[in-house]
């Protein structure tokens, strides 16, 4: 078992070790430095298709510069992070997870990253709002820079707030790397019952998690979902044998193998893309992603 992580759980997290410790902390090392022994990777292929969504995006909706994308589960910024600045994963691992990374305080760490990323930043990045449950991730992200707005709340619970309401109203853009299955329809029914026009949604999704009824609500609001066929996304490696027993056992629930997926030991995410119909004709999934 991974440092940092306690035993596997059963029930909606079909048997997924529990990283509950590591999300809420001061600052994002402990997240780091227990997820790079797993070769965390989904922000790393969340990059790219973001990046290309959102740039087309941009160029259909230039007369509202600059594109608002909101970030559910935004944990400390990561995607921000990547989405508007000249960094990798791989450079956030070597900021976080390097020898020797832990000895500032968090105080010392978060002025150190407020130049860190200011130095590394887009000429022109987007508009992004963090959501997450987790207050002390989302107030990290904020103090740094990497969130224009950010809010600890908890859409599953409780309707958004008064000012997560003015804010969602612009909203263009929907990302989410590994939430979904946590988060359900219901955080998006809320999101939804407050934006101007339906925004695109970009959702990288477990297998072992049904999206149907995130997209069937989609569906209502006008959006037509595609899911990319041609491939599936690493998210990070098995943290033990019970993850990857119970990870088999619910695909194998579902019909689905794992030949050349989840059997190279690594938990295996779909993406899902989100547009209004004429989107979806005017320019296939296919062609707007990259390589």
């Amino acid at each position: 078992m991974t440092a940092g992580v306690t035993n596997t759980t059963a029930g909606t997290d079909w048997g997924k070790a529990d990283f509950e410790a590591i999300y809420n902390c001061p600052d994002p090392r402990r997240y780091f430095t227990t997820l790079n022994p797993l070769d965390y990777q989904i922000p790393h292929h969340g990059q790219a298709v973001f990046r290309a969504v959102a740039e087309t995006l941009q160029r259909h909706r230039s007369d509202r510069p600059p594109l608002n994308v909101v970030d559910l589960c935004c944990s400390y910024g990561v995607n921000a992070a990547l989405l508007n600045h000249r960094l990798s994963l791989s450079d956030l691992y070597g900021h976080y997870a390097a020898p020797g990374a832990g000895r500032p305080t968090t105080r010392q760490l978060l002025e150190e990253d407020r130049t860190f990323f200011a130095t590394r930043r887009n000429d022109a990045p987007f508009r992004i709002t963090g959501i997450d449950a987790a207050d002390r991730a989302v107030a990290y992200a904020r103090a740094v820079g990497l969130l224009d707005h950010g809010f600890a709340e908890n859409l599953e619970l409780d309707e958004p707030s008064p000012e997560l309401r003015r804010v969602l109203a612009g909203t263009d853009l929907i990302t989410v790397t590994g939430g979904v299955g946590y988060i359900t329809a219901r955080t998006f029914g809320h999101l939804f019952d407050h934006v101007s026009t339906p925004p695109w949604v970009a959702a990288f999704v477990l297998r072992t998690v049904s999206y149907q009824p995130v997209s069937a609500l989609l569906a209502r609001a006008g959006l037509v979902t595609e899911k990319l066929t041609t491939r599936t996304f690493r998210q990070r490696r098995f943290a033990d044998g019970g993850e990857r027993k119970a990870t088999f056992d619910a695909l194998a629930d579902l019909g689905l193998s794992t030949a050349g997926k989840e059997s190279d030991g690594f938990y295996h995410a779909e993406l899902y893309l989100s547009r209004p119909a004429a989107d979806v004709a005017a320019l296939p999934m296919e062609e707007l992603l990259p390589d």
